[in-house]
């Protein structure tokens, strides 16, 4: 009985396909650790998330965290209290970090990346920076730190290219970057 060389490499490659099947299901992670439930994904009891305490202290007294990863929005160091939630025409967050009051309140100052050209100003050609609507809503992106124990395994390790970007975004100047594919 002879076996064609199709049959043969279709059995090869159903073998292989198989056996990383196989191995898939070993490595995978089973269904009581993929959250903070600690239970199957089928068991409909209520379970609430662990307490973390996020911060009291008020604005320029908390000491701020490193970044997740590189250009990773960074972390709201002090109490959000009263200053959520932020709605049109009453953000309080820009009354610290808006750059011109920033240094003054030993603030971070907004990113460039926050802002969008506004070439509908009145007065002809004048260009004018204004804040991206997209951009306005800060605690989209921005969330209060707390020094909370992961409710899961999480095995990222950032890399951060420019050790200055544990602290600090370098966005801005590699926005028009091409990264390399090797």
């Amino acid at each position: 009985m002879r076996v064609s060389k199709k049959v043969l490499a279709v059995s090869v490659g159903v073998s292989l396909a198989l056996a990383g099947l196989a191995q898939a299901v070993k490595d995978a992670i089973p269904e009581e650790q993929l959250g903070y439930r600690n239970q199957t994904l089928y068991d409909e009891k209520p379970v609430n998330p662990p307490k973390v305490e996020y911060p009291k202290a008020p604005p320029g007294a908390s000491k701020r965290f490193a970044r997740a990863y590189e250009n990773a929005p960074p972390q709201i160091p002090h109490s959000v209290e009263g200053l959520v939630p932020i709605k049109p025409g009453n953000n309080a967050c820009l009354s610290c970090h808006m750059p011109e009051n920033a240094k003054a309140v030993g603030a971070t100052p907004m990113s460039k990346t926050h802002y969008a050209l506004d070439l509908f100003t009145k007065g002809g050609n004048k260009k004018k920076l204004k804040i991206d609507p997209a951009r306005y809503q800060c605690v989209m992106c921005h969330t209060p730190q707390a020094n909370a124990k992961p409710v899961v395994k999480n095995l990222f390790k950032p890399y951060f290219r420019d050790p200055q970007a544990k602290q600090k975004s370098i966005l801005y100047q590699k926005w028009n970057e091409v990264p390399e594919y090797k």
